[in-house]
């Protein structure tokens, strides 16, 4: 990591951003491989100081890591401004994670009914980010935080994983769909 940019700068300018903002949370350090993170359940900020390096490096368009952490920041302050949606969600969100632990994967992509819940999950979760884009945007509209070209920049990236995901799973169900719609005529 480079030298300036500690977990206590890191944590520094999170902070900075949730005070103006006046949604404080608690910023705990987080090794999922995520770079940062809202958990709506227990209402904090979880940050993976390493992959949030990495993952500010794999920007394909260049900005400063201050406004890379600044526009997550929102972002994810963005889905804090969303969390009775989400809290909402958690019912089906549990139902949907212990049927994925439950079945081998090879089970899950060989399954058109299983297969169509994760399809769902998906769906969720675009809609999820989504929303918390648009919230980011109403916040830096307020505040200022980063340009616009940021924002749109890394909103952009993010949203590429999850999309990619969910089009590499939609391929798999129509696929499967085909095959059992051929079995049954």
């Amino acid at each position: 990591m480079l030298n300036r940019y500690t977990n206590d700068y890191i944590k520094e300018i999170i902070q900075y951003i949730m005070t103006t903002a006046n949604i404080n949370l608690e910023i705990r350090p987080d090794e999922s491989g995520i770079n940062m993170s809202y958990n709506f359940i227990g209402h904090y900020i979880g940050v993976d100081f390493t992959r949030l390096i990495s993952a500010w490096e794999e920007m394909d368009a260049p900005l400063s890591l201050d406004s890379y952490i600044k526009t997550l920041t929102i972002h994810e302050l963005g889905h804090a401004v969303d969390r009775a949606a989400l809290l909402e969600s958690l019912e089906r969100t549990i139902e949907i994670f212990r049927t994925k632990n439950s079945n081998l994967a090879s089970e899950i992509y060989n399954d058109r009914e299983l297969l169509s819940m994760l399809m769902e999950e998906h769906e969720m979760n675009i809609i999820f980010e989504e929303t918390a884009w648009m919230n980011a945007e109403r916040l830096n509209a307020d505040f200022n935080f980063v340009d616009h070209s940021t924002l749109s920049n890394v909103r952009k990236h993010s949203l590429t994983t999850y999309q990619r995901l969910y089009l590499a799973d939609l391929k798999r169900y129509e696929i499967l769909s085909e095959n059992q719609d051929v079995k049954t005529a």
